[in-house]
């Protein structure tokens, strides 16, 4: 099944989530596909992914998912400007790793030194034009958790608010809690319910017609 990103990071996350079920992520390089400039222009994760996963459908003409997210800081209203939402790297999504660590450890700080938040995540797996399968729930919601002020020494390529993100039943930065592989490391391994992935990827398995199936409506 291919995985419509380029972020290293989260193949290798997603690989280890789906790997029981017995489905194999291949990566755009992989397949050979060209990066596509996609205007990621949803006002959710969800529309986000659904863009996503639909312009690698239509340059690929195969199954595609992809995945998105959105930051929300419980200390600030819906409306705010300041509620990243699906913005998390800035309005054109141009900012770097450490200018994303700048960023938001100056928001934190203008906030006592420390933001509650929570990521909203969202899949989207285009089979074809006609079957299309979203999900933005609360099972793949991460738990809550703080944004500080202090960056840990530790950095994760592709996921740079890790070295911001703090547990708030321990106070201890995510990174020194069970150290372990690069996705065990990330952001998303430390806070996401680590079943709503698979839980969808087996609704999903069950509306893929192989070859010696036939449609109901043939």
């Amino acid at each position: 099944m291919i995985y419509g990103t380029t972020n290293s990071s989260k193949i290798i996350y997603m690989k280890k989530r789906v790997e029981r079920l017995g489905i194999e992520i291949v990566s755009l390089d992989d397949v050979n596909a060209k990066k596509l400039e996609i205007d990621e222009c949803g006002a959710s994760p969800l529309e986000n992914a659904s863009i996503k996963a639909l312009a690698y459908f239509r340059e690929l003409n195969a199954p595609v998912f992809s995945c998105d997210s959105g930051l929300y800081f419980e200390n600030l209203p819906e409306d705010d400007p300041r509620q990243p939402k699906t913005n998390i790297r800035g309005n054109n999504g141009a900012m770097t790793d450490g200018e994303v660590i700048e960023f938001y450890s100056a928001l934190a700080k203008e906030f006592g030194g420390r933001l509650t938040a929570k990521y909203r995540h969202a899949i989207c797996l285009v089979l074809d034009e006609k079957n299309i399968l979203g999900h933005m729930g609360e099972d793949i919601e991460s738990e809550k958790f703080y944004i500080v002020d202090r960056p840990h020494a530790k950095r994760s390529e592709g996921f740079p608010l890790d070295s911001l993100s703090v547990k708030i039943k321990n106070g201890k930065y995510y990174f020194d809690i069970d150290a372990g592989s690069i996705g065990d490391d990330t952001e998303s391994d430390k806070l996401l319910n680590n079943d709503g992935f698979t839980e969808f990827f087996k609704r999903a398995l069950g509306k893929i017609e192989y070859p010696d199936q036939v449609r109901d409506d043939d």
